[in-house]
C-alpha cells in the first residue's frame, strides 16, 4: 500500500502455504465423503442419502475451486509485482482480489471436470450402483416379477440367458421347472459377475483392482503396473489387455483404484466363505 508498511513476500509465502494445507483438509473430505457414498450405496440405503452425499462432494469441489483461484490470484499477483519491480510496493490485497473475482466470473459447472477427485467419485459411484444391480439378480420383484437386461456381461453369456428364456416359454415350463430355470437364471447372474471380477491379465479375482480412466477396463494393479514397466524398457506401448479393447497407449497416470470393484469382489468372496461354513 502506497506511503504505509511494506509487506514482506516472505509473510505472504507463509499465507499461500497456510491454503495450500486447505487443500489437503479439503482432499481428505472429499476421500471420506467417496467412502461414504460408496457404503450407502452397497448397504442398500435410500437414494436420498446417497444424493445428499454427492452435493456434499459438489461444495467440496466448489470450495476447491474458490481455492485454487485465490492460490492462483496471489502467486499471479506476486510474480507480476517480482517482475514488475515498482518504487513503492501496490496494494497486493487489492490487486489479487481483482484477479480472483476475473477467475470467479468465468466459473462454469465444466470446471468440475477437471477436478480429478470429483469425477473419481462420479466414476466409483456409477460404477458401484452398475455392480450392485448385477449383484441382486436378474429379477426383482415389485407386486410381479420384471426382467433386468443383462449388463457387462460376454456375448455367449448374455446369448445363454436369452436361449434359456426362450426355451422356457415355447415348452411352458411346470412351476417346478420355472424354480430350476430360476436357479440357472441365478447361476448365470453370478457366473457374469465373476467374469468382471477377474484380471484380464492374470486370469485370477482381482485384489487391488486399478481402472483405466481411459477405456474404463480394470485389472490387477500389480499385473498391469509390471506390465507397463516391462513394456518401457522395451520402449513399447501397452495395448489394454481386455480383449476386444482398441486403447493402445495405457499409462500408469491413467490407473485409479477400482474401490467400487474391490468392495464388490470383497463381498463376493465373504458370501462364498459363508457358503462354505454354513
Amino acid at each position: 500500500m502506497s506511503g504505509g508498511p511494506r509487506i514482506s513476500f516472505s509473510a505472504i509465502d507463509s499465507a499461500l502455504s497456510s491454503l495450500k494445507n486447505c487443500q489437503s483438509y479439503i482432499n481428505s473430505g472429499m476421500d471420506v465423503a467417496t467412502q461414504v457414498a460408496l457404503d450407502l450405496v452397497e448397504s442398500f440405503n435410500d437414494a436420498e442419502d446417497v444424493d445428499n452425499m454427492e452435493k456434499v462432494m459438489l461444495e467440496y469441489a466448489t470450495m476447491d475451486r474458490e481455492l485454487n483461484h485465490y492460490i492462483k490470484a496471489f502467486e499471479e499477483t506476486i510474480n507480476q509485482v517480482k517482475r514488475e519491480k515498482p518504487e513503492n510496493l501496490p496494494d497486493l490485497e487489492n490487486l489479487a482480489q481483482e484477479k480472483f473475482l476475473e477467475m470467479e466470473s468465468k466459473n462454469s459447472d465444466s470446471d468440475f471436470q477437471e477436478n480429478e477427485k470429483y469425477m473419481y467419485f462420479k466414476d466409483q459411484l456409477k460404477e458401484m450402483k452398475k455392480q450392485c444391480c448385477q449383484g441382486c439378480g436378474l429379477v426383482t420383484k415389485a407386486g410381479a416379477e420384471q426382467e433386468v437386461q443383462p449388463q457387462g456381461s460376454t456375448q455367449a453369456i448374455s446369448e445363454a440367458f436369452q436361449a434359456v428364456q426362450s426355451f422356457r416359454i415355447q415348452n411352458n415350463w411346470s412351476d417346478h421347472d420355472k424354480d430350476t430355470i430360476e436357479q440357472i437364471d441365478e447361476d448365470i447372474a453370478v457366473t457374469r459377475s465373476q467374469i468382471n471380477f477377474i484380471c484380464p491379465i492374470t486370469q485370477m479375482t482381482m485384489k487391488r483392482p486399478v481402472r483405466n480412466k481411459v477405456c474404463g477396463h480394470s485389472y490387477e494393479e500389480d499385473a498391469i503396473l509390471e506390465m507397463i514397466q516391462t513394456q518401457k524398457q522395451k520402449k513399447k506401448k501397452v495395448r489394454c489387455p481386455n480383449m476386444g479393447c482398441s486403447y493402445v497407449d495405457v499409462k500408469g497416470s491413467d490407473l485409479v483404484p477400482d474401490e467400487a470393484l474391490k468392495r464388490m469382489i470383497d463381498s463376493q468372496n465373504k458370501q462364498s466363505w459363508s457358503t462354505l461354513d454354513t
